[in-house]
């Protein structure tokens, strides 16, 4: 269940994507991978994930530069996440832009293991 207090602040973040989080909803939206359902900046164990396809418990993270200096935080996230259940898959924005279908493949492959 989402907490209502959340709700706000992850309207705020899904009007604020990235360039690459954009391209990637444009091809997770609408069940448009693999027939699996994701949603975008889902609260889950207080964190937003990006996108994450509640149904195969999996996590899609897009990371920009900024995350380059943030490794020991983004590792905690990770694990908490984990820790609730879910696989998490990160990215680097450039990589999306720029492989975009090869970023899907992987995240296909996550999605089928789970089936």
């Amino acid at each position: 269940m989402v907490a209502k207090v959340s709700t706000p602040r992850a309207r705020d973040l899904r009007r604020q994507m990235t360039d690459a989080e954009t391209l990637m909803w444009s091809h997770l939206r609408n069940r448009g991978l693999g027939g699996a359902k994701f949603n975008r900046q889902v609260p889950i164990a207080g964190y937003f994930a990006d996108f994450a396809c509640i149904d195969s418990k999996l996590v899609v993270e897009l990371d920009g530069g900024q995350h380059a200096d943030r490794a020991k935080a983004d590792d905690a996230r990770t694990k908490t996440l984990e820790a609730a259940g879910y696989r998490v898959l990160r990215f680097w924005n450039n990589e999306a832009l720029s492989n975009i279908e090869g970023v899907l493949e992987s995240i296909l492959r996550e999605i089928k293991k789970t089936k």
